[in-house]
């Protein structure tokens, strides 16, 4: 059986699951659109919340960030991680004890203020849309690949699948529909990894392969140090950049993470305050099984792929163009190839392809000496990687459709979630919370589902179309999570003082300025005499704009606390609803709406 059908095979049977799972678990009502009813398992929502979290960034990129980078891009893996424990110790039960279906519903109702809640809807309208674009093109990616169709195509294909589980079956489907998402990606990211594991170390686990031998004897991460610095890369191991920077922006993916509404959604849906903390505890080890993978992923990937154009070791000579075009182990390039994301070029036309870093002021006397001209591997994106593995590897077909599925059901999965926390800010906090308060259930159903259509219309539209700011960085999407929703989270929970002006002025300063100062760095916003800013010059001391969303989210906090202490301190019946909100009983059941 060919590749092509063995990938049409395992992609068709995933989707023809998702939507069989999305009509059995059909919502009838506004509770179980945006709830599922308030009645799911905290093991189930555990492994729902994981894969609505474990987007294509994390199935897709991280493994190749890592791969290219090495210890630095460890970041993603701390960030993300650290942001479940946030949720799991200061979020999680105390917004479940609150009652309410949306992020800002609470916030809304906690500063007593129409103003609070609108201000938190725009906040997560941006920060969802742009994230909800990076998983609408990765599907596109995607299809391109393994189902031979351009992305465009591949991209409406992704959104009909969505429509059809999302639309229909709101949180009660996706939910359900996530847990099979989840069994799919997490069977594509581990099995590859242990087939590598085993050839590379003899170890069937990836995270314990990582520190053992190779066939040489000697460590692999010792062997991948060698190999890349005898290219004149840095070591895999070293740490290359700035470690406040690196620390700056851990925190800001933390508390992006925990401020974003699609993943504080999930909490809403268990039935008691106690199962909000067990969810996500065991969001986290679902997450750890794919998180643990993930550095031994990258690490054997960028070793494979070395020795593949260094095949007799880098003082050799480097893998020649007809062993490329001629032998199978090669294809896997080939294939690549024609999606744009791999290119190699035979610039000095030695009938070999040289891949170094021709930066390296050593690789530049090697390169003089030997009549090389430059690093011939021009392409290589990171994105392919994981993808890209089992072929690598020269693992069997079955694996590399196994893949494809895990691939499209990352993304897939992390886009219903966006998609349904964008629908619900619409139809809930919008149209019920303002322009039509007195709809009936029935009523705001009905808008709850055009909202989500209209959304995947967008996001679907973005993604053919990305606007360049949602192309160029997703920390817009952590920033402004970080720096407007997360700090009026923890305020209205913990803190009495803060009252309503105090809150929006803190969200809209918060967001104002990480807005601005992203922008500003990535050189989007016109300024006179130069045409952009170099993105490795920070604007504010050694502040990139990735690591901005901490900064953002400190200013949040010490505007609204000084705005409150300057205006009137917020009504005595919020104050006894703080009260109740921060003793989160869990032996019985919580407030409902």
């Amino acid at each position: 059986m060919d590749q092509f059908t063995l990938n049409l095979i395992f992609v068709g049977a995933s989707f023809a699951l998702y939507i069989g799972i999305a009509i059995w678990a059909r919502a009838g009502s506004t509770s179980e659109f945006y709830a599922a009813g308030r009645g799911v398992h905290p093991v189930t929502n555990g492994m729902a919340t994981a894969a609505d979290w474990m987007s294509a960034a994390s199935f897709i990129s991280m493994a190749g960030l890592i791969a290219f980078t090495g210890y630095d891009n460890s970041t993603y893996l701390m960030g993300w991680t650290g942001g479940y424990v946030l949720l799991a110790l200061l979020l999680a039960p105390y917004l479940r004890k609150f009652g309410k279906f949306t992020v800002p519903e609470f916030i809304g109702d906690r500063f007593y203020s129409p103003t609070a809640r609108l201000v938190a809807v725009i906040s997560l309208l941006v920060a969802s849309l742009t994230y909800v674009i990076g998983q609408m093109t990765g599907v596109g990616v995607a299809f391109g690949r393994f189902l031979e169709v351009d992305n465009t195509t591949g991209l409406l294909i992704g959104a009909v699948v969505v429509f059809a589980y999302a639309v229909f079956g709101g949180m009660k489907g996706v939910t359900y529909t996530q847990v099979a998402q989840y069994c799919v990606l997490i069977a594509a990211y581990t099995i590859p990894a242990v087939f590598i594991s085993l050839q590379l170390t003899g170890n069937p686990i990836p995270a314990f392969g990582l520190f053992a031998e190779t066939g040489s004897g000697e460590p692999l991460l010792q062997t991948l140090d060698q190999i890349v610095t005898d290219l004149g890369f840095k070591a895999y191991t070293e740490h290359h950049g700035d470690t406040f920077n690196m620390l700056l922006f851990t925190l800001s993916l933390m508390i992006g993470t925990a401020g974003l509404p699609h993943v504080i959604m999930r909490f809403f849906t268990v039935p008691k305050v106690s199962d909000a903390r067990w969810s996500a505890g065991w969001t986290l080890v679902f997450i750890a099984l794919l998180y643990l993978t993930a550095p031994a992923v990258g690490a054997m990937a960028r070793l494979n792929i070395t020795q593949q154009f260094w095949p007799q070791g880098t003082n050799a000579e480097a893998v020649s163009v007809e062993t490329i075009e001629s032998d199978p182990a090669y294809d896997w390039m080939a294939t690549w190839q024609q999606t744009g994301l791999l290119g190699w070029e035979d610039k000095n036309g030695d009938g070999r392809i040289q891949y170094y870093n021709d930066a390296a002021p050593e690789m530049q006397e090697r390169a003089a000496a030997a009549g090389w001209e430059g690093n011939e591997l021009v392409n290589f994106n990171n994105d392919i990687l994981v993808l890209a593995n089992p072929e690598i590897a020269n693992l069997p077909g079955w694996v590399i459709g196994l893949v494809a599925a895990g691939g499209l059901a990352a993304a897939l999965s992390t886009a219903a979630g966006l998609l349904l926390a964008i629908s619900s800010a619409v139809s809930h906090d919008l149209v019920k919370g303002r322009i039509a308060p007195n709809i009936s259930e029935k009523g705001e159903l009905l808008s709850a589902r055009i909202a989500m259509a209209a959304a995947i219309a967008v996001a679907t539209y973005l993604g053919i179309n990305p606007p360049g700011f949602a192309a160029q960085t997703v920390a817009l999407a952590f920033g402004l999570a970080a720096a407007s929703i997360f700090p009026a989270l923890m305020m209205g929970i913990f803190s009495k003082r803060v009252n309503n002006t105090g809150a929006v002025a803190g969200m809209l300063v918060g967001l104002g300025v990480t807005v601005v100062y992203i922008f500003l760095h990535k050189g989007w916003f016109f300024v006179p005499g130069t045409n952009s800013f170099d993105d490795s010059d920070p604007l504010l001391f050694t502040v990139k704009s990735t690591s901005f969303g901490a900064v953002g989210a400190v200013l949040n906090f010490a505007t609204a606390i000084l705005v409150s202490r300057a205006t009137q301190e917020p009504p005595q019946e919020i104050q006894e609803l703080v009260e109740s909100v921060r003793i989160p009983r869990g032996a019985g059941a919580a407030t409902a709406h």
